[in-house]
């Protein structure tokens, strides 16, 4: 694989072919693409807020005449950092997989904004709410939906370039989708790869994710840009399989032994893991999994997830 810096900007990984990245790559700060061919483009999810998409939108037309004007946008899913800049890039035909379309109705960013205004009513996790996702400017976007769904996969063509998104989810969310641009040998991943950082498992089920990443290692490419990190070949799904099967298994051990949702995230040693960025995500994923092992279970609540996140960050 050719080796690229982890630096923030449009770094060429293909002819007509980049990925925008966004060190450090953690809550919030998510990667990007652009596909092109002739005078045809094609973009790989918008960013959180309209300031950010804006920016990475003008370093794309001064890198490409064919992104001046987008023509096709895949949203990989539907977490904010994925898709709330979409109103920058309303007149294209924006892609999705139907399960996205729909979950994007669930947390559109005035909801977010409305949650930062209110932070201070949240104790602990309010203030990580806040410390979060402060830096971003959610007041005033108005949603903008995906206008082409599918189920499964679709074939796009960009120019005489042939781009193959295929649904993997659910997993990180309900509806994760990978894109594969077959003649600049690139995917795409979303939130199904965060490198050097812990994925959180939003939705599940975990063998799904599994799967998901085996499949980006068996796949015929040199370049695999990231939801979340740094460009990577297709060893860098290994370490994200292998860590949501030791997540699942030792939360496994803990639901068998009685433990609640909270006291198993706390308990479980993450070894090498800790060091990754945003380790205080083990609170949602093992949320995740309890519920996958108790179907009955109901979901856990977002603030105290969040005050459990809080809590473990403060070490």
């Amino acid at each position: 694989m050719p080796r690229f810096t982890y630096e923030k900007g449009l770094h060429q990984i293909g002819d007509g072919c980049w990925a925008w990245l966004q060190p450090d790559g953690s809550w919030g700060w998510s990667n990007a693409g652009l596909v092109t061919d002739g005078e045809a483009s094609l973009l790989v999810d918008t960013l959180f807020d309209l300031r950010l998409t804006e920016a990475m939108l003008a370093a794309m037309g001064d890198a490409s005449q064919a992104a001046r004007v987008i023509d096709t946008v895949v949203n990989t899913h539907a977490n904010g950092d994925h898709c709330y800049g979409n109103a920058l890039v309303a007149d294209a035909t924006i892609v999705a997989s139907q399960a996205s379309a729909e979950e994007m109705d669930e947390v559109p960013p005035g909801l977010i904004a409305q949650l930062l205004e209110n932070a201070d009513q949240l104790g602990a996790a309010g203030q990580f709410f806040e410390q979060i996702f402060g830096k971003f400017e959610f007041a005033g976007i108005e949603p903008v939906k995906p206008n082409c769904t599918f189920e499964g996969e679709i074939a796009l063509r960009v120019g005489d370039k042939e781009v193959r998104v295929f649904e993997v989810g659910p997993a990180h969310t309900r509806g994760d989708v990978l894109v594969h641009s077959v003649a600049d040998r690139a995917v795409f991943t979303g939130d199904i790869l965060f490198i050097d950082g812990t994925p959180i498992m939003w939705a599940g089920p975990v063998d799904n994710w599994i799967r998901a990443c085996e499949r980006i290692e068996a796949m015929d490419v040199d370049v695999v840009v990231p939801g979340h990190g740094p460009i990577v070949g297709t060893e860098g799904a290994r370490a994200v399989r292998e860590y949501l099967a030791y997540v699942r298994d030792e939360a496994r051990v803990r639901f068998d032994a009685g433990l609640s949702a909270a006291d198993a995230a706390r308990d479980i040693a993450l070894g090498d893991y800790a060091s990754w960025g945003d380790a205080e995500r083990i609170a949602v994923n093992v949320d995740t999994l309890y519920r996958e092992f108790d179907p009955g279970a109901a979901p856990g609540n977002l603030v105290e997830l969040f005050g459990l996140m809080a809590e473990l960050r403060a070490g």
